[in-house]
């Protein structure tokens, strides 16, 4: 996968929603944004993002320190960092103890917001964002809310969020971008090392820096 895509992902799975300026959805069931829907949730955090990032670009540029804490409290809020990284380990996660699932996601998640997190004052803060749809999965326990990002003289990029209910709130816990999931890409990076490696031996290897997501 390209580098440019692979920041894609990682952004818009850390964040929720790349910072656009958001616009509304066609008014069909579908596309509905009532007050406590998952779409909802996307478009305030795009405009909460983006409102930030504005007005606090140029600290951000030169206190990473700032920038890093701002990512990490966005993240905590709307992405399900253990369920995610229970679905990148895949088949090497079944018998695991929730210790070292927890382990492991909590080094996926800081080692990728340290490689990418720089990459969201990069984004063009005029990209826009269009809410298309938003699709009940497995019973209502779960959904797909699906957006495509508008770019001036591109083709639309298609970002589609997986998103399940974790008590009275929805998190996200897979984005894909042009088809590309951050969860396959992980889980297809990692299989190997986790074929010949515990996972707390690839979770410090991903915390020392010696594995790099995304690479």
């Amino acid at each position: 996968m390209k580098r440019n895509l692979i920041a894609t992902v990682v952004a818009a799975a850390l964040l929720a929603s790349l910072p656009a300026v958001v616009l509304a959805a066609p008014q069909t069931a579908s596309a509905t944004t009532t007050a406590s829907s998952p779409s909802k949730m996307v478009l305030d955090n795009s405009t909460r993002i983006l409102t930030t990032l504005e007005a606090r670009r140029d600290e951000f540029k030169t206190d990473r320190e700032a920038l890093r804490e701002f990512i990490a409290s966005e993240f905590n809020q709307m992405f399900d960092r253990t369920y995610a990284g229970r679905l990148v380990l895949g088949r090497h996660g079944r018998g695991a103890s929730d210790a070292d699932v927890q382990l492991f996601a909590d080094a996926l998640a800081e080692n990728l917001m340290q490689r990418y997190g720089s990459s969201l004052l990069d984004f063009n803060s005029e990209l826009r964002v269009r809410m298309k749809s938003e699709t009940p999965l497995r019973g209502g326990s779960m959904v797909k809310v699906s957006s495509e990002f508008l770019r001036e003289g591109g083709e639309p990029i298609p970002v589609d969020y997986l998103m399940r209910k974790t008590g009275s709130s929805w998190k996200v816990f897979d984005v894909m971008v042009e088809g590309v999931s951050f969860v396959q890409t992980f889980r297809n990076q990692f299989d190997g090392p986790l074929s010949r490696k515990s996972i707390a031996d690839v979770a410090a290897d991903l915390k020392a820096g010696k594995m790099q997501a995304g690479k």
